[in-house]
Parts: C-alpha cells; structure tokens; sequence
C-alpha cells in the first residue's frame, strides 16, 4: 500500500471513529407513558442525546422537564415541528399504542428510526402498515420491553437453546402484572388512554399478557403457536369499567404450551417465568438470580440449585444504547425481544387472545 493509500486509510478510520462516538441525535413522542420517566431520569452515558420532544400537552411537557432539570427549549407541540426544528436521527414513542402508528407515519419516511414502547401496535392492521412504512424506508423499528434487560432471561435462553440443558421446551408460565395502574399511582395523563379499549386494545390482557407474548414468541423462535385462548374477568369494574382488569392467555404449539397470566390484581409487582424442558426446568425474576433444576429426563433426584447471574453487560442492559447501537449499525437484531420478527407476532397473539375473550372460543393463527 501506497502512502497515499494508507493516509486515506487512516483519514476513514479516524471518520468512522468520530461518527461511532458521537451521541445518538434522539426526539421523544409523547409524555403520557409514565415510562418516559426511563430516558427522562437516565444520566448522561454519552450514547444519547435528547434534542426535543413532541407533546401537545404543553402543561405536561414543562411540568417533566422541569422536574429533570431539563431545558424548556426541548418542548415541540407537534412531532412534525419537533423533527422539523432538531433533525433527530431516531425518535422513542411515549404516548398511547394506537399513536405508534402515527410516529411511524411521520418518522419512516423521513429516514428517522422508531423504537416503541411494548407491544408494537394495538392491532394487526396497525402492525402491519407500520412494518411495510419501516421496510419501505430501511428504518429500524424496535418494540422495548422491561423484560428484555433482564439478565435471568438471557441466560435461560442460553441455558435452552446453546447448551440445551433442559431439551425441548414443554411449558411455560409467566406472571406479570401488579395492583393495578391507579392502585399503584400511574399518572392521570397515562390512566386516561391504558384504560381505553380504543387506546390501549384491551385492558390487563394487552398491558401484561404482551410480555408473555413476548417472551414466548422469543423462546420459541418466532414460531407461531397454533392456538390462542384467553379468559378475562372485570374484578374491579368501579376502577375499571371499560376493560379488563385480569386475564389468562394460554397458547399450544405442536409439542409445548404457554400459560401467560396478566393481572392488575396480584398483591404484589410481578414480572417472573417458569420454564419446563424434557429434562428440567428454570425459574426467573426480575432479578439477578434464577433457580435451576437439571437431570437427564428419567432420575427425579436432581436438586434444584440458585444461581447468581451477572448483569448484562452494555449496549444489551439498557433500552436506549441498545437503540443507539442498532441505528449505529453495531447490532442488527434478529429475532431478539425488540425486534420486529417477534413483535409482529405477539400482535398476532394479543389481538386474538381478545378476540378468544369476547367469543368464548380458540383462535387459530
């Protein structure tokens, strides 16, 4: 190589360098999820920049960055205006899951990347129009669960699937849930859309059936279950009189089943798994700790044991450098929990387990 090709070289490297550092230009969709506190709390890592947002709520919008010490100048009352104003690169959506459609809308074409809150879309038609507009404009479009960043999971996927501990899966049941939205202080400003059938799709059974959904989906390699049945109840329906407020979604595959139960009637925050294997099984929670149970699928001997697990390491333990990473190039997701191979399809379960619901019946897909 001659010195003029290698000075060229190192001028590329060096530009690669600077861009790959450089924070992720990031605009934010809506203040009415209170899970905007998420990247409205997060400190400063250097791998993401808030350069706007789009509430039309002005009072809400000033009232949040107030509260984190942000600047007024970031507040737009429209995502058109804010995207307008900032150039964002990518955009997170924190308003109501039938809004996400509207994010797409604007932000595909125009090049801007999407990330979501869970699920996807409230309905197929949505997910559907929203996957073509991603495709059509190659823009990223993740769905962010909490319970993706959860190390227990990755490594029972591990556990499964790389060192096929356990053989192949036969059940599994996820509990996830809590006392209920109002019950444990959600906001006016989120209450007032996730307990809209319209807004939100359903009630508990959307809520928390879709990190069932999720993880299923995920475990089972994008593999469609052939049934969905679900069972709703109004518990509550003084506190909730529009939708559901407990709901149990169960799913058959050829040789496995998931029983997904989402409440906003258990005592406590729940958001754990049970999975059972031809010959054990692993039980997680939102912590760093799982137990195990292991044998060789005839002794029934084996004693179960816990197991410490490190936390994830970055970008895969936050939902925001992994969005940065994505856009970035450095990590293309396929078929992981953010990506839109499995959310398609827990839409595809969520919309028929409501369906199930109102007719009493199983739905195949």
């Amino acid at each position: 190589m001659n010195l003029s090709l290698r000075f060229l070289s190192l001028i590329l490297i060096l530009w690669a360098s600077a861009v790959a550092a450089k924070p992720l230009r990031l605009g934010i969709a809506g203040f009415t999820h209170d899970h905007v506190h998420q990247i409205l709390r997060r400190p400063a890592q250097g791998d993401v920049e808030i350069v706007g947002v789009a509430e039309p709520n002005k009072e809400l919008a000033m009232r949040y960055l107030k509260r984190y010490k942000l600047p007024e100048s970031l507040w737009y009352a429209s995502l058109e205006a804010m995207i307008a104003a900032t150039k964002p690169e990518a955009v997170c959506a924190f308003n109501s899951i039938y809004e996400h459609k509207q994010v797409v809308d604007i932000c595909a074409p125009k090049g801007i990347h999407v990330m979501v809150e869970k699920p996807l879309a409230v309905n197929t038609a949505h997910a559907k129009a929203m996957i073509a507009l991603a495709q059509k404009h190659n823009i990223q479009l993740l769905t962010n669960f909490e319970t993706t960043w959860y190390s227990s999971h990755q490594q029972a996927y591990d556990l499964i699937h790389t060192q096929n501990a356990m053989g192949d899966i036969r059940k599994v049941v996820v509990h996830d849930g809590h006392r209920g939205p109002k019950e444990i202080g959600c906001s006016q400003e989120f209450l007032s859309w996730l307990t809209d059938p319209v807004q939100n799709g359903g009630g508990a059974i959307i809520d928390f059936g879709c990190y069932g959904a999720n993880l299923m989906t995920w475990l089972m390699k994008g593999e469609r279950p052939l049934t969905v049945t679900a069972v709703t109840q109004q518990i509550k329906p003084d506190v909730y009189p529009k939708v559901d407020d407990e709901a149990t979604i169960i799913l058959t595959y050829p040789q496995a089943q998931a029983i997904i139960q989402a409440s906003w009637n258990w005592p406590f925050d729940r958001k754990d798994m049970e999975i059972y294997g031809q010959k054990g099984y692993v039980i997680c929670d939102k912590t760093q700790q799982m137990r195990v149970r292991l044998g060789d699928g005839v002794k029934r001997d084996a004693s179960e044991e816990k197991r410490d697990i490190p936390a994830l390491s970055a970008p895969y333990d936050d939902p925001f450098s992994y969005f940065a990473a994505v856009v970035k190039g450095d990590i293309k997701p396929q078929k992981d929990l953010s990506s839109l191979e499995i959310n398609q399809i827990v839409v595809e379960i969520l919309e028929a387990a409501v369906q199930s619901s109102k007719t009493g019946k199983p739905v195949k897909l």
